[in-house]
């Protein structure tokens, strides 16, 4: 065998068994033809009465090969995901998908991916090939592979769950599936796209309870949380939130809401989607479609005797407008906005058509920030690094003669990281800042380090050098500090 460490598995290869099957018999899929299938095998489990039975399960004649259990464990825990490595299934498996279990699967599918902590499910077809993908720690994972025949019936079965119109093949739809099985209740948003071979579905598993969400767990330093939370405090203002999408900055806003919802406070939010519900906030669903927009929202709550409202996402100069007015009328406003870093917030919102100097009175505090994953704490490794591997533009604050980098063990997939953390940027805007956005300065570097205002590649930086990430999950952030 070429590789010594683990076999390499196709995804038709890897449907022969289910997880369960692989893992109960400590078996791995090494080909199927004519009736005909083999197996490897860890050699401390390998018997004849094993080979039988295996014939009798699958019904086919079955040869073992044997490998060393090592072999086997590695390739196990890379192609066959358990669910929460190190902890008891839960009984989810992997299946292959086939008209007659439609249903089945779909649940199967959506229940394996919130078992495996997953923020995405991706349905695609090709010319040849349809698949399924599902995302963990911010990176898509091939899961299942199926049949073009059978691709139809199960984007239909998608469709009528979320309420679309399986006739309409041609135009974009999005809807939504309550989830309800398995002791799991959850939203889903569907988004289906057709593509040139068919249509792409894409399913965002919703977390419905915020409940659980501790700021203090964030990512947050202490400085930094100070700074936040004394934002927050002010009776009226702004506060945004910028960072790409998918960087955590709706986890952040509720973490926020979750210490300001009171008795005594009036808390009305509009978002696309509802990602987390909190109850004692009056939620309301974004539905342009029908003219419910941000900013027509916006008006509507002015007239809602609001004491705290939060907006899903700034994007045009009405909806721009209408959150200044509001912050200037006595409200605490909450919203996200894509921008590359905190200050850049400034020039975004300038850009929109929002005068330097209500801006410079409104703003309360600006933050940014990104998700990275973490290395996994069971086989990380610590090697000599060369300061060649950091970006031209970024000028280390300390030198480093040694990093860590991502190997790969079962309680990691064989992925070299576990679980992600939120790198933030939190710049407090005071009177001096105040008139460096009224004069449209954005050299604002010296004022930040003079403050000890950790940015972006500074913290993300911290975190490699304690060893807590790579230097590949931060190199792009290292792009965004200041003059």
């Amino acid at each position: 065998m070429n590789h010594p460490d683990h076999i390499p598995l196709s995804i038709d290869l890897q449907q022969l068994l289910t997880t369960g099957q692989a893992w109960h018999y400590g078996i791995v899929p090494k080909e199927a033809a004519n009736g005909h299938v083999s197996f490897y095998v860890d050699e401390t489990r390998f018997s004849n009465a094993l080979e039988d039975e295996l014939e009798m399960l699958l019904g086919k004649i079955v040869r073992l090969e044997k490998q060393p259990a090592s072999v086997i464990q590695k390739t196990l825990s890379k192609y066959y995901l358990k669910n929460n490595p190190g902890k008891r299934e839960t009984g989810v498996q992997q299946l292959a998908f086939s008209v007659k279990q439609g249903d089945d699967f779909l649940q199967t599918l959506i229940s394996e991916a919130r078992n495996l902590n997953s923020s995405d499910i991706h349905i695609e077809s090709y010319e040849d090939k349809c698949r399924v993908r599902i995302r963990i720690d911010g990176m898509l994972v091939e899961r299942y592979a199926i049949g073009k025949n059978d691709y139809p019936a199960l984007i239909n079965k998608i469709k009528i769950r979320a309420n679309l119109d399986i006739s309409e093949k041609r135009l974009p739809q999005d809807g939504r599936i309550f989830f309800n099985a398995e002791g799991m209740r959850f939203d889903i948003r569907v988004s289906v796209l057709p593509t040139l071979h068919g249509e792409k579905v894409v399913l965002r598993l919703l977390s419905n309870d915020a409940t659980n969400i501790d700021i203090r767990t964030l990512g947050f330093s202490e400085n930094e949380l100070h700074d936040y939370l004394e934002g927050i405090k002010k009776p009226h203002g702004i506060l945004l939130i910028s960072g790409p999408t998918g960087s955590g900055k709706t986890t952040t806003l509720y973490a926020t809401l979750k210490i300001l919802n009171k008795e005594t406070t009036n808390i009305l939010t509009i978002e696309d989607p509802i990602e987390y519900t909190l109850e004692g906030i009056n939620q309301v669903q974004l539905k342009e479609s029908i003219g419910l927009t941000f900013a027509s929202a916006l008006r509507t709550f002015l007239r809602q005797d609001p004491d705290i409202i939060m907006l899903g996402e700034i994007r045009d100069g009405e909806t721009a407008q209408m959150a200044i007015r509001a912050a200037l009328t006595g409200h605490l406003v909450l919203s996200t906005i894509h921008t590359n870093s905190a200050w850049g917030t400034v020039s975004r919102l300038a850009d929109m058509g929002v005068p330097p100097f209500l801006l410079a009175s409104t703003l309360n505090t600006s933050v940014a920030q990104r998700l990275v994953r973490l290395l996994c704490p069971h086989c990380k490794r610590e090697e000599k690094f060369d300061t060649a591997l950091l970006p031209r533009s970024f000028n280390p604050p300390r030198k480093t003669g040694t990093h860590h980098t991502a190997q790969g063990c079962e309680h990691c997939f064989y992925t070299g990281y576990r679980g992600r953390k939120a790198v933030y940027e939190v710049i407090p805007i005071d009177h001096e800042l105040g008139e460096h956005i009224k004069t449209n300065d954005h050299h604002v570097g010296r004022i930040l380090r003079e403050r000890n205002i950790g940015t972006l590649a500074g913290n993300a930086f911290r975190m490699f050098e304690a060893g807590e990430t790579s230097i590949e999950e931060i190199y792009s952030i290292l792009f965004n500090s200041y003059d």
